[in-house]
């Protein structure tokens, strides 16, 4: 039998405190957003392969264990251009970030402001 098909999510949302990860999902859901929401990095591997990558990715960085490999890793499978990196705690420096091309959103943030950016990427 052959394997179900996972339909290819608009956004995979990583965010280590399920709160905030929980209302982003809602609000991105509502706006009408296809969302993968995650508390752990690597996503799982089905959402990897280049006909099911997201179209973006969000990732919170407050209190996501070794962000600095976590955001190694994605850079080089998903295009820095295609992620948003909420850097309200700068556990990364802004800089560095910037440097290698990934869309920042610096804290504090509304979730106005996050749907917003993310709309705009999406627009077709």
């Amino acid at each position: 039998m052959a394997a179900a098909v996972t339909a290819r999510p608009d956004i995979v949302l990583l965010g280590p405190e399920w709160p905030t990860r929980a209302l982003l999902r809602a609000q991105l859901a509502e706006e009408g957003y296809n969302v993968l929401a995650t508390d752990a990095w690597p996503i799982p591997r089905q959402y990897l392969r280049s006909d099911a990558k997201p179209r973006a990715m969000l990732i919170d960085l407050q209190g996501l264990p070794h962000p600095r490999d976590v955001l190694d890793e994605v850079r080089y499978l998903i295009p820095p251009g295609d992620v948003v990196v909420l850097a309200s705690m700068a556990t990364v420096p802004i800089d560095e970030l910037r440097q290698v091309g990934f869309r920042l959103i610096p804290g504090p943030v509304t979730m106005h402001e996050i749907v917003t950016v993310l709309a705009e990427m999406l627009k077709p």
